[in-house]
């Protein structure tokens, strides 16, 4: 490994490829990895190779040695090239010094964290997460889906029909209740992250995120849709049920395992009866705090 002299930052060399183009597709091979990793918590037996045959694509596509390293640091922990937040490596929480996060803005060359290793890079504007569920004074300490979630985020009957429209209107109500900054930002990269693979998985499920979302914890809205909605490839069928979620870069292993406590609440076809018989805000936060009381930890 490399490192730069006047900082003993680790910095890995690129070779006649451009820094911005290896950076882009090293964040999209991450992204589809995540997504084979939702696939297998929400649906353990779904036939993944048009996902698997993009990966190993994207891999190939790479320089070797730029390849090697991604595996390398992947096999350590569940991300290998994370965003630079306010300074600050959005994985570890290190601070970095002000010189190496201008030097990394300028992606002559890809650098590490000197912390935890992980390959930084520099994101332009991107929505933040800017409050997040408290308990009141005199309430007791939130536990399960409460500490990522609120009645105010609860969409009982959405006004949407179309997979677009229902995005747009899940991240619109996260920042009218002031769970982030901006809505059309987080929108865009929703739309983003629906283009490598569609969320909506089986039992009229669908789980549209965000990843990268700083400033937080993991924050879910959910929306209901009684006529369904179309959310990846048909053979899902529609998603009667939509969770999305705004996660930050050090949640994504976390986002996982709530994910699959969700996949399996409502694997059962009661417990979508009885969350999708809802009405009301009040109603519908209140069954969803009782259907996963036991599943969501």
């Amino acid at each position: 490994m490399e490192t730069e002299a006047s900082t003993g930052v680790p910095v890995i060399s690129v070779k006649r490829t451009s820094t911005h183009k290896i950076i882009n597709d090293l964040v999209q091979l991450q992204e589809l990895l995540v997504a084979r990793a939702q696939q297998v918590a929400t649906n353990p037996q779904a036939r993944l190779e048009q996902l698997e045959q993009s990966i190993q694509t994207l891999f190939q596509s790479l320089p070797p040695d730029i390849a090697g390293r991604f595996k390398r640091i992947e096999e350590r922990g569940p991300l290998a090239i994370v965003p630079i937040a306010n300074g600050i490596c959005s994985a570890c929480g290190m601070s970095l010094p002000v010189s190496l996060v201008h030097t990394v803005h300028a992606a002559e060359s890809l650098y590490q964290c000197p912390s935890c290793g992980r390959m930084i890079y520099y994101r332009e504007a991107f929505a933040r997460r800017v409050r997040q569920p408290t308990a009141k004074r005199g309430e007791p300490p939130k536990i399960g889906i409460e500490r990522f979630s609120s009645q105010e985020l609860m969409i009982p009957q959405l006004v949407s029909g179309e997979r677009d429209d229902v995005i747009r209107e899940l991240c619109m109500k996260l920042e009218h209740e002031g769970f982030v900054d901006d809505g059309n930002k987080l929108y865009e990269e929703a739309l983003k992250r629906e283009a490598i693979v569609g969320t909506g998985v089986e039992n009229c499920l669908a789980f549209p995120h965000v990843r990268g979302v700083e400033g937080g914890g993991l924050t879910l809205a959910l929306g209901l849709s009684a006529k369904g909605v179309k959310f990846g490839s048909s053979s899902k069928g529609t998603s009667k049920i939509i969770f999305f979620m705004a996660i930050p870069t050090a949640a994504s292993a976390f986002y996982l395992k709530l994910l699959s406590g969700l996949a399996r609440t409502f694997e059962k076809e009661e417990n979508r009866k009885k969350l999708l018989e809802a009405t009301t805000p009040e109603k519908l936060w209140k069954t969803l705090l009782k259907l996963t009381k036991t599943t969501i930890q």
